[in-house]
């Protein structure tokens, strides 16, 4: 068996069944807001709520997952969260009111985590080493692809169809995600050595990686700053009158990505971290300050463009980046760390930038999320500069 192959079975068929959990997770996340406003009357702020209430989930289930990985195995935990996606995929027809199309958000989003989890831990597990940049960084174009064909695919179906429709295709999607989790090769679960087992059983280290905690908070911000593109711009769009535009947005993003992510995964392995991280942040600062003053639709692309070469690029390198180092049998929790992270940012996000909305409105927001991308570069400017062998800088 060639040891440095990428492309075999079960990575391909891994990375199609995490397009289709991201795929319903994107399309769902940019039109419930607006369909929780046009159906119950609530505020943007309270939308956003609805919308990263199921990335909530999603982080909790992240929490808890992480160690259970070490001792069931991937394929296990797999297994146990495509069950509760196709369930929480059926219980949407049932969200008759708010509360309970909310509690089954949070249900979905435990099931996408415990997923998502394990297919990143899979797919870490499959790759050799020396080439795990490159290979996670294929393994991301799956939830790039989900980034645009979700979104575009959400916004159709909003404009066309009932939202049952919607919520139909979400259930055969997800479905369809269960079946093909029978065509990925059993696996042996990789487990703790003996000796480590006590000592990583409790506290923060059986739930966090400290190898990957330096990215993982640089990623932290990066998440704050991109919900208020993915689950406001629909808003945004209507107040500044492109909304023809904004339908091929994530479009235009995940081009960007498609045709940068082959090259960026290479480099991050070969010329090292600060070579990628440096230019994907500037250009996610450089996309947001585009988009804050976006008056044409070619403006509006442009910067869904730039966004797609700075943070889809950033977001697949950060969580290669947060395995360096790490030995095998806890790549399951740095996994889990990094997207702890990213999905606290990604929850929690929506929620406080719809309640400055009002107060600064879109335009201003959008500024206000490029200085924090500044802010996580100087972050990771600061991780790399303070370590003598830095979990960064690490090639």
């Amino acid at each position: 068996m060639d040891n440095k192959k990428i492309w075999t079975k079960d990575f391909i068929v891994t990375s199609i069944i995490n397009f289709f959990l991201m795929l319903v997770m994107y399309l769902l996340i940019v039109t419930i807001a607006p369909y929780s406003v046009k159906e119950y009357g609530i505020s943007t702020s309270v939308a956003g709520l609805v919308s990263g209430i199921f990335i909530i989930g999603t982080l909790i289930a992240r929490l808890a997952i992480g160690g259970l990985i070490e001792k069931i195995g991937s394929r296990n935990i797999l297994l146990i969260g495509l069950s509760v996606t196709v369930l929480a995929s059926f219980f949407y027809f049932g969200a008759v009111n708010l509360p309970l199309l909310m509690a089954n958000r949070f249900f979905h989003g435990i099931g996408l985590g415990i997923s998502s989890t394990a297919t990143g831990t899979m797919v870490a597990q499959m790759l050799p080493p020396s080439r795990r940049g490159e290979g996670i960084g294929y393994f991301s174009l799956s939830t790039v692809l989900a980034t645009a064909v979700g979104p575009f695919l959400g916004i159709f179906l909003s404009q066309h169809y009932h939202f049952n429709i919607l919520f139909m295709f979400c259930l055969t999607i997800s479905i369809s995600c269960a079946a093909m989790f029978f065509f990925v090769k059993k696996k042996p679960a990789v487990m703790p050595k003996k000796n480590e087992t006590t000592a990583k059983k409790f506290g923060v280290r059986g739930l966090l990686e400290v190898q990957a905690l330096p990215i993982a908070f640089v990623t932290l911000l990066a998440a704050i700053a991109y919900p208020g593109v993915l689950s406001f711009i629909s808003f945004y769009a209507e107040e500044i009158d492109l909304v023809s535009a904004a339908s091929f947005f994530f479009l235009v993003y995940a081009i960007a990505v498609l045709l940068s992510r082959p090259y960026t995964g290479k480099l991050l392995d070969v010329k090292g971290n600060k070579f990628v991280v440096y230019p994907s942040l500037l250009l996610f600062a450089g996309g947001l300050l585009l988009l804050s003053g976006a008056n044409a639709g070619w403006m509006l692309l442009l910067a869904g463009g730039i966004l797609g070469l700075g943070f889809g690029n950033f977001q697949s390198c950060a969580q290669a980046i947060a395995l360096q180092g790490v030995k095998p049998e806890r790549l399951g929790v740095a996994t889990s760390t990094f997207f702890i992270f990213l999905d606290f940012g990604f929850g929690f996000g929506p929620y406080v930038l719809g309640l400055l909305i009002p107060i600064i409105g879109y335009q201003q927001l959008y500024l206000v999320l490029m200085v924090i991308v500044l802010i996580a570069l100087g972050f990771f400017m600061l991780f790399s500069r303070t370590r003598q062998r830095p979990i960064i800088e690490q090639n």
